[in-house]
């Protein structure tokens, strides 16, 4: 399969209700958004409804979810250009909302890991779609202000799941966590029908690379099994990293795959590029290292300090809520000295944030001056790094490589929030947490995010980059 391209017809004004089309999009992709960081915070919530499970057998509610989203997403954009982006779209949304009902419904531990599946191609199928219906509705002079403010609310349902997650798990159990979104969605179906237009990109053929994204999936399931079985009275260390290594070797095939494979799930070339490859090997990394900051926050939380369910979810939102300004600012910056000083700098940072929470909190609860400066700390780390990274892994690629050089850069950061929480669970999952137990997890925060620094190094988007392209158009 050809790597999937999200081709936009040029708009030349904007079109009638564009910014109703952007709302409809938007609480879509906030719904999907929010339910992702509801689960961190509702985490301990579903363990304890399901007492014959354990920790890590809950944790593949939340990678299982993500494994699949980041084997889909690459090739999801073209689904919706062949066969039309507004069916696609509302076909992504009714997945989603059938399956949060299953989610809620699930009455154990497996049902709801296969509801998150289902859960997560309705959301591969929503999202890319979303941005091609949304990018169409305006001109190609608009489409840097819509996309500025399309990221704003990716951030602003980070910042909000958190509180508003815990808010609804305290008020109706964990279970709202997945039944709120029918409602949501139930609505952008109702305002899709007469709101939305149909748009396709024509393909003479597209086969889906069902090989590529199966090698994927295994090989990341491998990798991410063999760490949260680690303390696994039932698997032996020789045996888990057998697994692993297998895991490896399976993601690995995919190369001679994609070599004899006409149309692969995505391009290998694209990895010569030396700023592309660096930038989603950092993104990897970062994405780990993200994981692991946001979900041990719930543990430490309810653990250490016992702050109540909806005390947690609200004391982490000043982070993420740093994220939207710092990623503004960063935006500008970028334009002027390139991505690789905010990376370096964000990423260095977000290792101190981890120092930060490693040793100055302890067991007395002192959130204003122990913890709230590590938070903002770490949220404007992210804010440096995120964007930055989503920006530098397309900076020198061809325009019509942008859109799956996008798609994998968000691919390996799901890869990267898998083995991110599968190393958090293997830690902090257990009965009696003490502050002794959270060393190991923010030591690896830290080293993570140094060796993010190292990877960031070879990434060149100075906007002096640009001049031999502009010199030879002119």
């Amino acid at each position: 399969m050809k790597p999937a391209e999200f081709v936009y017809t040029p708009s030349e004004k904007v079109m009638p209700g564009a910014w109703r089309v952007f709302a409809i999009a938007c609480i879509a992709v906030f719904m999907v958004s929010l339910d992702t960081t509801i689960l961190y915070a509702g985490f301990n919530n579903i363990l304890q409804s399901f007492p014959t499970s354990t920790a890590a057998d809950l944790s593949w509610a939340m990678n299982a979810y993500s494994i699949v989203y980041a084997a889909m997403l690459i090739p999801a954009g073209g689904i919706a250009d062949k066969y039309g982006r507004k069916k696609v779209f509302m076909l992504g949304v009714t997945l989603f909302i059938t399956a949060s009902l299953a989610c809620g419904a699930s009455p154990s531990v497996f049902w709801l890991i296969v509801a998150r599946v289902f859960q997560s191609i309705g959301a591969c199928l929503l999202s890319p779609a979303a941005l091609a219906i949304v990018l169409e509705a305006f001109p190609r002079e608009k489409r840097m202000v819509v996309m500025g403010a399309w990221g704003a609310v990716g951030a602003l349902a980070a910042a909000l799941g958190p509180g508003v997650g815990s808010f609804i798990i305290d008020i109706g159990g964990w279970q709202w966590a997945f039944f709120i979104n029918i409602p949501i969605g139930l609505f952008c179906l109702w305002q899709s029908m007469s709101t939305l237009h149909e748009s396709t990109q024509p393909r003479d053929k597209m086969r889906l690379d069902w090989v590529g994204m199966l090698l994927l999936i295994t090989g990341i399931g491998a990798i991410a099994f063999g760490i949260v079985e680690l303390n696994s009275a039932h698997w032996s260390t020789p045996e888990l990293t057998g697994i692993m290594l297998l895991g490896l070797a399976v993601i690995l095939s995919y190369i001679p795959w994609a070599n004899i494979n006409p149309e692969p799930l995505f391009d290998l070339d694209l990895f010569k590029n030396k700023t592309f490859l660096f930038s989603n090997l950092a993104g990897i990394v970062f994405g780990i290292a993200f994981s692991i900051m946001f979900f041990s926050f719930f543990f430490w939380m309810k653990n250490i300090w016992h702050y109540s369910q909806s005390l947690a979810g609200t004391a982490i939102m000043p982070g993420p809520l740093a994220v939207v300004p710092t990623a503004i600012i960063a935006g500008k910056l970028a334009s002027k000295i390139g991505h690789r000083p905010l990376l370096i700098t964000g990423s260095l940072t977000y290792a101190l944030s981890g120092l930060w929470f490693m040793l100055v909190p302890d067991a007395s609860p002192d959130y204003v001056t122990e913890w709230l400066p590590g938070l903002i700390l770490s949220g404007i780390s992210v804010g440096l790094v995120m964007p930055s990274i989503s920006a530098s892994a397309v900076f020198g690629l061809p325009a019509k490589d942008y859109a799956v050089g996008s798609a994998i850069n968000h691919a390996v950061r799901q890869i990267g929030t898998v083995i991110g929480v599968a190393i958090t669970v293997l830690l902090l999952a257990q009965a009696k947490l003490q502050i002794t137990d959270f060393i190991p997890v923010y030591s690896i925060h830290i080293a993570l995010a140094l060796i993010t620094a190292m990877l960031c190094i070879p990434v060149n988007t100075h906007p002096r980059q640009l001049l031999p392209v502009i010199s030879q158009k002119g």
